[in-house]
């Protein structure tokens, strides 16, 4: 077990909120206070500690891939400190969330599958399909599943993973991207731009899916899903007094929370869930 230091003040609790939120999330399974999850074939319990958390097994990699589920790459010391100079709204938002570090999506493949699995449904639906693909395409240790890999979901036929709740045509997505050209690696030092491009080639990805591979795996400060339908809601009840917005309404208006438009999402997002 190695302690794993994460910048206070830090909740635990509200910043894994996501991963039980809409139901349980197989690979990243909240179990008895703490999260599992499967990095590099082996099983990790990730639990709250005085000044962060406790890792279990520990390596250099898994503490890695740790670091970024946890969300430690963002800065949230700058980001407080400009809300409270510059926006009341978002200002009241940090303060009332204090602790809350948002999640990332350590792996580009199922920060993807992800995404197509949430495409025109309920969160809790999405879960609920997601969590049927991993029973039955990924590998269970003793809490937690291995996502299913992409060489699994190449090989599957389109209509085993309509069995498990997809539709015809999120199948031929699914199969299509595990089989597509697309590499994920050669993703991560590509501007915003270049990384939209790649990802809206494959067919079934579009803009929604772009915008949220950049906020949530690679983490870039400027990803405003603009498209995201709770994230429409919550700047149109928090800034236009419930008034309905279009997705260019709110992708404009996502310019004054430059450059701290990923860290804005994730705070509003939070903010409709939790009292």
């Amino acid at each position: 077990m190695a302690r794993v230091e994460i910048p206070q003040p830090y909740d635990f609790e509200l910043s894994t909120e996501r991963f039980r939120a809409f139901g349980p999330d197989l690979a990243c399974r909240w179990h008895e206070g703490a999260l599992h999850r499967v990095i590099r074939g082996r099983e990790i319990r990730i639990a709250p500690a005085e000044g962060g958390v406790d890792v279990e097994p520990h390596d250099p990699w898994i503490e890695a891939e740790a670091r970024v589920l946890l969300g430690l790459p963002f800065d949230l010391d700058a980001f407080a400190g400009w809300a409270a100079r510059g926006d009341p709204v978002l200002a009241a938002i940090v303060a009332r969330l204090r602790g809350f570090r948002p999640p990332l999506q350590p792996d580009p493949w199922e920060a993807l599958v992800t995404s197509i699995t949430a495409q025109q449904v309920s969160l809790h639906a999405a879960f609920a399909i997601r969590g049927r693909l991993v029973e039955r395409f990924g590998v269970l240790h003793e809490h937690a599943w291995a996502f299913p890999t992409r060489e699994r979901l190449a090989a599957a036929r389109e209509d085993e993973i309509v069995a498990g709740g997809f539709s015809r045509r999120k199948a031929e997505y699914l199969v299509d991207l595990a089989r597509s050209d697309l590499d994920l690696d050669a993703l991560t030092p590509l501007s915003d731009d270049e990384v939209r491009e790649a990802i809206t080639a494959v067919r079934g990805l579009g803009e929604w899916t772009a915008d949220w591979f950049l906020a949530r795996h690679l983490g870039r400060p400027h990803a405003w899903p603009a498209g995201d339908l709770a994230l429409r809601k919550a700047v149109s009840v928090l800034y236009r007094d419930g008034e309905a917005l279009t997705t260019e309404e709110v992708r404009r208006m996502g310019e004054r929370f430059a450059p701290f438009q990923n860290l804005t999402a994730h705070y509003l997002l939070l903010a409709g869930r939790v009292p």
